[in-house]
Parts: C-alpha cells; structure tokens; sequence
C-alpha cells in the first residue's frame, strides 16, 4: 500500500514568506513549513527577533533567512517580495500573520490607533497578499495564501471591548473569501485560520488576568488555551497538497469557541 502521507504534508521546493515570523503563531508557522521542506522567508518589522527564527530553522537542518518588512508600508512590501524572486525565483506560499491589537472600545478609542489596526491587519494582509499573487499569477504555477484571522472575526467577542481588531479580523474572512474566487482561475488558492486565544506574548496582557483566562477557558468546551504549534498545524495543512480541494474556508482553531 502507498503512502500518501508525505505527499500531502510536504512541501518540498516550495518558496514560503511568513510575515509577522519572529515570534508567536509566526513563529511556530516558520518552523513547522521548514520541516516540511519549504524554504522560509520570515519578515517582520522587528529583524532581530526575524533573525532568531531564522537561525533556529537553519541550525535543524533547514532552510530560512530573515528580511525586515513592515506590512503596511507598500514600498517595503514591494522591496522584500522582489529581493525573494531575485533570490529564489519563485513564490509558492504566503502566510500572512502580522497583526496588531489595541483592545479599547469603540467610544475610546482614537482615530490615529484604529488607522494602524486597519493598516496592519486589513490593509497589510491586502498588500501581501495582492503582491504575492501576481508573482504567482506571472509564473503560471499556481499557489496558497493562508491569512491569520481569528475567532474575534466571526464573533462579536464579549469579554472585553476590542472594536478595531474585531473589525478588521472579520474584514481577513471576507478577503479571504472574495480572493479565493477572484483568484481560483489561477490555481491560487486562499484560505484562513482563525484562532481562539493562542499562549503567546501577543495577548501577554490578557494572560497577566487570571480571573479573564479561567472565562476563556470556561467558554471554550476543550477547556483551555491553544499553543502555537496547534495554529501552526492547521496552517501547514492548508498549504500542503491534502487541502487541494479547499479554498475561500477560515477553519477555526478554537477549541469549539464558536461551536456554542
């Protein structure tokens, strides 16, 4: 019997760029595409922390180099895109996780905070993902682009108010969406997860609450937390050959958050 394990799970020769790579899920998503035989670039803002994850892949035996990119700025974006195809010639895979969170209410908060949360969440997944696909429409070959939501994109919350993020998480899931469509003809596909509340630095504030994480634990049926490999995993799946059939779905990893 043949075993097509490996089939759908590697990505062997496969050019992967994860934005927000330095740390967290981004991080997780980096290693595990490594293993999987992707070579990574992991772009972020923060180039030593992009640094560090690249030279942790590259000292288990993988592939990956670090590039300085703010998503959000179009130049920037443009900038690291065409060092990777004059370097590597190809673009197979986009995972775009940078995000930015400012938790305040809609009544509180300001103008100038809820443009960067538009800029980096909604706007930023926009730009990478635009520029990705024409490199991937260009080559005739096809591709996968998996954008980070979250639960907050397909629910309205309620532990505590967080307009912006809500707004532009639910906005990820009708871009993902409308791209998979536009794009299909193209091979292309597109895709999203969305993770529940995820043990990493980005909700640092939250986990500083104990009486906040036991309701979270408490609305979640699995009964805690999800880590960053469990995202990583689901990213990885809907990049590789066994989601060949799927595109313009937002799988939640949520433990059943929003199975209630």
């Amino acid at each position: 019997m043949s075993n097509k394990t490996d089939i759908f799970f590697h990505l062997n020769g496969q050019t992967a760029i994860v934005t927000g790579g330095g740390g967290g899920i981004g991080k997780s998503a980096c290693v595990l595409l490594a293993q999987a035989g992707a070579r990574i670039i992991v772009a972020d803002r923060d180039l030593s922390s992009a640094s560090d994850t690249a030279a942790e892949i590259v000292a288990e035996g993988g592939t990956a180099r670090a590039s300085q990119m703010d998503v959000a700025d179009e130049t920037s974006v443009t900038a690291v895109f065409e060092d990777v195809m004059r370097s590597e010639g190809r673009i197979d895979l986009l995972v775009n996780n940078a995000g930015l969170a400012i938790r305040r209410s809609a009544t509180e908060v300001d103008l100038a905070d809820w443009e960067r949360v538009v800029a980096v969440n909604m706007t930023g997944v926009f730009l990478c993902a635009r520029t990705a696909a024409r490199y991937m429409i260009a080559a005739g070959q096809g591709g996968c682009i998996v954008n980070v939501a979250s639960i907050m994109g397909l629910s309205g919350g309620g532990l505590y108010p967080n307009i912006s993020y809500q707004t532009t998480k639910g906005a990820v899931v009708n871009m993902t969406r409308a791209l998979a469509v536009e794009w299909a003809s193209h091979g292309i596909r597109v895709n999203a997860v969305a993770p529940t509340y995820v043990r990493t630095a980005f909700i640092a504030p939250l986990l500083a609450q104990p009486d906040l994480v036991r309701k979270i634990e408490a609305m979640t049926p699995l009964g805690r937390l999800a880590e960053p490999d469990e995202v990583a995993a689901a990213i990885l799946f809907l990049a590789g050959r066994g989601a060949a059939m799927i595109t313009g779905h937002t799988l939640p990893v949520d433990g059943g958050f929003l199975a209630q």
